[in-house]
């Protein structure tokens, strides 16, 4: 048995768990993480094949300038000292559609303008959306500094439809579509995507856009790090079975062990079942897989469960993975949203994706280690989770022959598509990896592999925006799943969750919410 206790235990590893437990830690909690797969980070993770290293799902943040919201909180999180390497300011992202290319730019001034070197005759259009960009992002604190004059605002960005709104402010429905063609990061859902996601992710790249100059994982490992020196433990290979409530409150953790190992913190015999106790509880797994942890509670009320049970999860991505043969493609510092030619507008895929086909791609280039030539390019598409259900039963690994045949003709439908805006490409391509939702579920516990988890429907929001607290109360959310995704979002929930446990000022106390955008 294992005869610790904590201050708080944390179930899962993703950016949210980790920055928690950090938070906690920083604060004199006795904190605990425990992650069931061998490496930490949720879609922080990294994996390496031969002698490349690929992301799972971090490629680019936005607002991590100086005086911004993202550099403000990953100066507390101590993670400016990594290798942050900026985009290209004129032209961060550029968006093709109908095979005409359109760039955009950071700096809200200089993002309408450059807009309006392409659609002159809405300059004034493009001003007025630029100025609700920046409104939002000096409004994004609102929810840590609980500013009531902020509140009728932001309530209205979260109940009003993105869609609706572009449609009001924009006329133009070419301008339209190329303002919402760098979103493929969030899914562009016309009946249920609210205002707030949609202007709260597109605000903080305006303010400036960046890459690492290496992998993903190197965040969740200085979180991890940080988390240790402060005396917290980290058990990874380690799955929680269950929750035992008792008197009201969740009391201890049952964990099972898995074989070959117990994770960094505990030594023990593979497939140990133990319990660990702790005062609060944070799961930063999905919130309908928390509940089910909960086998007995006089708290937790059908219709809770229930309202959990029937939230409806965002679509997942098929990834490509490409190592380049040297010398091949020039690196560019920007990010790439490819169109197919048949498409009108980057809203309608989100209705397409029952056709199987491939009619958007993101394409982002990894920071080359030396020289001007790319090493590494990931292609990203919107996957429905129906494309890949038949295999949902399977294991890694074993998936059988028509996954492979599958994975590989979709592979190439990206290929094809990324080839139109980078000749030369197919014949470059040294290897290549491929990942569809089924992996994201399996390496980092997403239902159904969703890419933005759950989705917040701006017609419902009192069922599908979820607070950290639950119905028992030493048991709390945290992550994507919560109100905002993204590493901006589940970041404010994280401070959010920990406000819930030690209060607000505690939980943000040192954090500088003097914004200068």
């Amino acid at each position: 048995m294992y005869s610790k206790s904590f201050d708080t235990l944390l179930i899962g590893s993703g950016l949210g768990g980790l920055e928690c437990a950090y938070i906690l830690a920083k604060h004199g909690q006795k904190v605990c993480v425990v992650e069931k797969n061998h490496s930490l980070g949720g879609c922080l993770q990294s994996f390496k094949r031969g002698n490349n290293e690929y992301d799972t799902g971090f490629h680019y943040v936005g607002g991590l300038g100086e005086g911004e919201i993202l550099h403000n909180i990953f100066s507390y999180f101590n993670l400016m000292k990594l290798p942050w390497h900026q985009l290209d300011t004129a032209g961060y992202n550029e968006v093709i559609l109908k095979d005409k290319s359109y760039l955009l730019a950071n700096g809200y001034e200089n993002f309408a303008a450059r807009l309006a070197e392409y659609f002159p005759e809405d300059r004034t259009a493009l001003d007025r959306y630029a100025f609700f960009l920046k409104s939002v992002g000096e409004a994004i604190t609102g929810p840590l500094m609980a500013h009531e004059e902020d509140s009728a605002f932001r309530e209205k960005l979260f109940s009003d439809s993105a869609y609706d709104f572009l449609q009001q402010t924009i006329k133009n429905p070419l301008l339209l579509s190329v303002l919402s063609g760098d979103s493929l990061k969030i899914e562009l859902h016309k009946d249920t995507l609210p205002l707030y996601i949609f202007s709260q992710i597109n605000s903080s790249y305006v303010q400036s856009a960046w890459r690492l100059c290496g992998r993903g994982s190197m965040i969740a490992d200085s979180l991890a790090a940080d988390i240790k020196k402060a005396g917290g433990e980290i058990i990874t290979d380690a799955s929680v079975v269950q929750l035992i409530e008792n008197e009201g409150k969740i009391r201890q953790a049952e964990i099972v062990l898995k074989s070959g190992g117990a994770g960094d913190d505990v030594n023990s015999g593979g497939g140990e079942c133990v319990r660990i106790a702790a005062k609060n509880f944070i799961s930063d797994i999905h919130p309908n897989a928390t509940l089910e942890l909960i086998k007995e509670s006089r708290l937790l009320r059908p219709v809770f469960r229930h309202r959990i049970e029937r939230l409806k999860e965002t679509y997942g991505m098929f990834t490509v993975n490409i190592a380049l043969k040297p010398g091949r493609i020039p690196y560019r510092n920007r990010n790439v949203y490819y169109y197919s030619p048949e498409i009108n507008s980057p809203w309608d895929i989100s209705d397409m994706l029952g056709d199987g086909k491939v009619h958007g791609v993101l394409i982002s280039y990894q920071v080359p280690s030396e020289g001007e030539f790319a090493q590494i390019i990931d292609l990203l598409v919107p996957m429905s989770f129906s494309e890949v259900e038949k295999w949902k039963d399977t294991s890694v690994g074993r998936r059988g022959e028509d996954y492979k045949d599958f994975k590989r003709k979709k592979a190439d439908e990206c290929i094809d598509l990324a080839q139109r805006c980078i000749p030369g490409l197919r014949n470059s391509i040294g290897s290549i990896c491929t990942s569809s939702p089924l992996t994201y579920m399996n390496y980092t516990g997403t239902v159904n592999g969703a890419a933005y988890g759950i989705r917040k429907d701006c017609n419902d929001l009192l069922c599908t925006l979820l607070a950290p607290k639950t119905p028992i109360p030493n048991l709390f959310f945290t992550g994507q799943n919560l109100n905002l995704h993204g590493m901006l979002g589940v970041s404010i929930t994280s401070f959010l969750t920990c406000s819930a446990v030690i209060g607000l000022k505690d939980a943000t106390e040192g954090l500088d919410l003097n914004l200068k955008i």
